[in-house]
């Protein structure tokens, strides 16, 4: 009797990659795929399908090498719960950014095994992925390497501190509401389609930073948010008592962007719960804002002297100095993913503001299966 092999994804504008991805799971077995509905896409991605789900459903069950498919009952990047309890496949077939601890804990309670594609092209065509096809937008996201909360008034006005970001290239499209700038790169979109404009960055970043936050809004985006898109390269934001840094240290050439590239990792975790609030149960104080400011700046001094110990000893200090201001950041399901790499990596943090998004590893090597970046030089 073949084996069940299961897959679950969004599987929109369905295409060459999609399908090669479907063959190589139906080499294990009989293939079962789960389609996230249309409402759980716009609450992972923030936008809408281009396809409707029971047009993706009439398309990947049309398939040859799809065996059957429905639409996940569930909502959320667990949306397949009940469908998968009740297939009860022999494998679950997944891409390397679909890999999260979450999908790890399930399989290994209910006994199956759990199968990274190795996303192979069929034959001679190009590798392909739904986020090239989508529109050719080179905006990039941001990464927060440390010093979150520094680029507010209400932390650094006990003592001046730094952010450390880096714009990444788009290579895939990061989950909504994990801490990758994905609001205000929306807001960039709106504003300038598919590429930043010819202009000062700085003014550029300013500008997002004032559409991002109209008068009146309640909660105010922080800059390292506009700044971290727009910047080139890894940058250390400097802040003291205000919403836009005092200074800027940058760091755009091959070496150091490469050395960063190569030992760091994420892991895609649920993004944050609509409930979520960081800002209640805080504990902010003159002498703890002083320790992040302090641990931030041994991670930029680790990455310009090329220690990979020190920064990834650096970034899981400064991630508890965060954390003992703000304890709502995380959650079991984070502690059970830093759990998973403690013996592997050198060091770790959680995404933007914390409650779920992508897990932020530092390590000597590179970790198996984990989501790389790639910095923008430009």
């Amino acid at each position: 009797m073949k084996r069940k092999v299961f897959v679950s994804g969004c599987f929109d504008m369905l295409h060459s990659g999609h399908v090669a991805f479907f063959e190589e799971a139906a080499s294990y077995g009989d293939l079962y795929v789960g389609l996230g509905s249309d409402a759980t896409i716009f609450e992972l991605k923030g936008r809408k399908t281009i396809n409707p789900d029971a047009e993706r459903l009439y398309m990947v069950k049309a398939l040859r090498c799809v065996k059957d498919a429905w639409i996940n009952s569930g909502s959320g990047i667990m949306d397949f719960e009940k469908e998968v309890r009740e297939l009860k496949p022999d494998i679950f077939f997944v891409n390397t950014d679909g890999l999260t601890p979450a999908k790890q804990a399930f399989c290994k309670e209910l006994g199956i095994e759990l199968v990274v594609s190795k996303r192979i092209p069929h034959g001679n065509l190009p590798a392909r992925s739904t986020t090239a096809l989508r529109q050719e937008c080179t905006i990039p996201y941001r990464i927060e390497m440390g010093g979150g909360w520094l680029d507010q008034p209400f932390v650094n006005q006990f003592a001046p501190g730094s952010v450390i970001v880096m714009a990444i290239q788009p290579q895939m499209e990061f989950n909504h509401r994990s801490g990758m700038a994905t609001s205000s790169r929306q807001t960039a979109i709106r504003l300038w389609h598919t590429a930043i404009p010819e202009g000062d960055r700085q003014e550029l970043a300013h500008t997002l930073f004032c559409v991002d936050n109209p008068p009146g809004i309640r909660i105010i985006s922080g800059s390292q948010d506009h700044l971290g898109l727009l910047l080139p390269g890894i940058n250390k934001l400097n802040y003291d008592n205000g919403y836009w840094p005092v200074s800027i240290e940058s760091k755009t050439d091959r070496d150091t962007l490469e050395f960063v590239q190569r030992h760091v990792s994420l892991i895609a975790l649920p993004p944050r719960r609509d409930n979520y609030s960081p800002l209640s149960n805080t504990d902010v104080t003159a002498e703890k804002v002083l320790e992040l400011a302090r641990q931030t700046d041994r991670i930029w001094d680790a990455i310009m002297k090329r220690d990979v110990g020190e920064w990834g000893a650096a970034t899981t200090a400064s991630f508890k100095a965060q954390l003992a201001m703000f304890p709502n950041m995380i959650s079991d399901e984070m502690l059970s993913a830093i759990e998973s790499i403690s013996g592997r990596a050198g060091g770790w943090k959680i995404s933007g503001a914390g409650g779920g998004g992508y897990l932020i590893a530092i390590s000597e090597e590179p970790l198996p299966n984990a989501i790389k970046v790639r910095p923008c030089l430009d």
